[in-house]
């Protein structure tokens, strides 16, 4: 469920791990209003739905909504997948932070969480899930950047002090020491600026991550592997963060896979 929703790629791949494991289902998109998300979430019982993943601009709203919700979600501040349970009661999840800490190690399995200081440019829903997973895995100290103050201390503020609030204009100054670079902005996404970061003060071992996967190889990531840095790509965290939802559904956790992989590039 989204508004709008025919940009997802998740239809792709659920349906890929439905038939591979030759089960009787199917995963739709449903491009559903905000005004009407309450109905929408209240038919799903109704209409035989295992449950729903939930995107842009429904994840906070689906909070008020559900019967309950699951603690991460709930610290986290946003649902991203809602599960009917056998009583025909609604549980709202999110997977955002297990998918990225997943599509990290996947990527670079020689990240520690203790190396060192991690740099979280945004402060959004996605921003939202990093710093929970980062925190959870054991960072010792996030380093919050955004153009918009309020929401950046409205996060840190949340999450405690282990997160540190630093303005925008002190972004470059921010990488001096740091282990790991998140961007959980759109920017550097198909039809976006770059995200206007310049990567001369970062040291040649952190760790760079963008979450955006259109296109898959960001002007961000570009400038990181023209450095040298290791990168960790998008579309791993859109995959990772789709397994706990699929098994909630199906009652099985599906691994990636480079068959899945080259499918969904396929379409980027």
């Amino acid at each position: 469920m989204g508004w709008p929703v025919a940009h997802s790629r998740s239809p792709l791949i659920h349906g890929h791990w439905i038939a591979e494991r030759g089960l009787r289902g199917a995963y739709v998109q449903l491009p559903v209003r905000p005004e009407d998300l309450a109905d929408a979430l209240r038919s799903l019982p109704k209409l035989g739905f295992a449950g729903c993943n939930l995107t842009i601009p429904h994840k906070v709203a689906a909070l008020a909504i559900v019967d309950r919700v699951e603690p991460l979600a709930q610290r986290i501040g946003a649902v991203n997948t809602v599960v009917v349970e056998a009583d025909g009661s609604l549980t709202g999840r999110n997977t955002d932070a297990y998918g990225f800490l997943q599509s990290l190690r996947e990527a670079q399995p020689g990240w520690q969480a203790r190396s060192g200081p991690a740099l979280v440019v945004g402060a959004g829903g996605a921003a939202r899930a990093v710093v929970a997973a980062l925190l959870d895995a054991g960072v010792p100290e996030i380093r919050l950047c955004n153009r918009s103050i309020d929401k950046t201390q409205a996060l840190a503020h949340d999450f405690g002090t282990k997160v540190q609030v630093l303005p925008w204009d002190q972004r470059s100054q921010a990488l001096s020491d740091i282990a790991l670079l998140v961007n959980t902005t759109n920017q550097g996404m198909h039809g976006q600026s770059a995200l206007d970061l310049a990567l001369d003060g970062l040291a040649p071992q952190a760790v760079v991550c963008d979450i955006v996967y259109v296109p898959r190889l960001t002007p961000l990531l570009a400038d990181a592997l023209a450095r040298g840095n290791p990168v960790v790509y998008g579309l791993g965290m859109l995959i990772h963060q789709a397994r706990p939802a699929f098994e909630a559904w199906f009652g099985v956790l599906p691994g990636p896979s480079p068959a899945l992989l080259d499918a969904v590039q396929a379409t980027l």
